[in-house]
């Protein structure tokens, strides 16, 4: 036990130090720490008003969240080192030649904590949770779904928010080559009626069902991944129903000679929900008129990246991405979100590759579906230090 202590505390040391070898092998397991420590500051500028103080609208891009139809502009400045994350791995030999993998990843976006007029303290959350053996992973981490390698080097939590799938769940997963086969944990986001009110449900009875086959090669790789899933809602009163949900996703990468890279993401279905544009639309709307049956709502989503290697120390960004929404709005109404789109550019500068600071130009646009838009200028600054 002594022996045990002794080892964490070395680890530990070695990581407030700012060293880059924090590595252990504890009781036969050997473990490594890293993360990254970022702060950003934002100058935001608003058509159509503001985004409300405590929103997370304010610590990252949502695309759902861009304000319309205010009757004045608004600027808002915010600083935070919500990103700052930070990770534990792990691996375990075990008496039949195998090793078990581990992974505990945390940061401090979308949480509660201590207000800005003093402590700017926030409450640490999970990202990641999972073990691998063998072929099999289970445990919290990204979608199966989600291809994570194609989301651009971007001061902005995701950058390309609007036209790629995203999310973290719980899940099992079987992964033989370049396929994947998983059930995730499942959630139905539903639109209420015309008042546009979101109802997250939890009476699904069934996981989602995704598989995804990535081909890689020289040039880099394409990724397609289909999903189905049941879409359900029981108040208890009126609404009792389930209807399936489905979409097809493919992605990828492609390195050029001169270090640059080109990342692309198409996505498609009906009732694909919070899978898309941080659920910037719902997965199911109730049809009142209909039985209080539940109509899954159609999306499509699209994403375009381009990076650029300056030098050895230097690169820029350049990305676009847009959701289009298919409501029906005699059921969802004049205030559902009909489109977003965003773009980016920045320039990134790494005196040394643990450290990286950078400046970044975002444009965000919304419209709901009686034809009211808003849009967002916003200027980012951060600085980061990866250990």
């Amino acid at each position: 036990m002594k022996h045990t202590m002794r080892k964490t505390a070395v680890v530990c040391a070695m990581s407030a130090a700012g060293f880059s070898a924090h590595a252990a092998n504890v009781g036969g397991t050997e473990m490594n720490f890293s993360g990254y420590i970022k702060a950003d500051a934002m100058f935001s500028d608003y058509s159509d008003g503001t985004i409300s103080s405590g929103s997370v609208g304010r610590d990252f891009y949502i695309p759902s969240l861009t304000p319309v139809g205010g009757n004045k502009e608004g600027s808002q400045f915010d600083a935070h080192i919500r990103q700052s994350r930070f990770r534990i791995a792990t691996n375990t030999p075990t008496d039949n030649g195998e090793s078990i993998q581990g992974v505990l990843e945390m940061d401090f976006n979308v949480t509660a904590g201590g207000d800005e007029r003093i402590s700017n303290s926030y409450t640490p959350r999970v990202r990641h949770a999972y073990l691998q053996y063998k072929e099999w992973l289970v445990g919290q981490t990204w979608t199966t779904f989600m291809d994570v390698s194609i989301l651009p080097e971007s001061l902005d939590f995701i950058g390309v928010t609007d036209g790629v799938t995203f999310g973290r769940q719980t899940m099992v997963r079987y992964t033989s080559g370049g396929l994947q086969v998983a059930l995730e944990n499942p959630e139905t986001t539903v639109t209420s009626g015309v008042d546009g009110g979101r109802i997250v449900a939890d009476d699904n009875a069934v996981p989602d069902l995704i598989a995804a086959y990535t081909l890689k090669n020289d040039w880099g790789h394409v990724k397609v991944a289909g999903l189905i899933r049941q879409l359900s809602y029981d108040d208890g009163v009126a609404v009792d129903d389930e209807e399936t949900g489905y979409g097809i996703a493919v992605s990828g990468k492609v390195n050029f000679a001169n270090g640059d890279d080109l990342r692309l993401m198409v996505n498609a279905g009906a009732g694909m929900g919070r899978y898309t544009a941080l659920n910037a639309a719902n997965g199911v709307v109730i049809d009142a008129a209909n039985g209080n049956q539940l109509e899954a709502i159609d999306s499509y989503g699209y994403s375009i990246a381009y990076r650029h290697q300056w030098n050895d120390k230097s690169r820029s960004s350049f990305m676009f991405s847009a959701l289009q929404v298919d409501n029906d709005t005699s059921l969802s109404g004049l205030t559902a979100t009909e489109s977003t789109l965003s773009a980016r550019v920045n320039y990134l500068y790494s005196p040394t590759p643990a450290l990286t600071f950078g400046g970044e130009y975002g444009y965000a646009k919304r419209e709901i579906e009686s034809g009211l838009d808003g849009d967002m200028n916003r200027i980012q600054f951060s600085g980061k230090y990866a250990f």
